[in-house]
């Protein structure tokens, strides 16, 4: 079992970086960082493979963060219908 510390995107919704306590954020890139944004802590979780999260494979995430020394997870995309909500819409004038 690790104690894993759990982060959030300053800049993207829905970003999350999964860290070792210990370690906090000093293997994860400098690039990466940048792209992310001030890191804001969301919580420490006792965390081992067969734990449930909502969208995040736990295995998986603990693998990274053992070879790589974090673990990043990407916000969900966007639904389809969100996306072409406007297609329609006129130019000019109202319809």
């Amino acid at each position: 079992m690790k104690i894993i510390s759990i982060y959030k995107s300053s800049r993207k919704d829905e970003m999350y970086l999964y860290v070792e306590k210990a370690q906090k954020l000093t293997k994860v890139p400098d690039a990466l960082m940048e792209v992310f944004g001030n890191a804001v802590h969301v919580m420490d979780m006792p965390m081992k493979a067969d734990r449930e999260l909502a969208r995040v494979d736990t295995a998986k995430m603990l693998e990274d963060v053992a070879s790589k020394g974090y673990y990043l997870q990407m916000p969900p995309p966007k639904d389809d219908y969100m996306l072409d909500l406007y297609k329609d819409r006129p130019t000019t004038g109202v319809k």
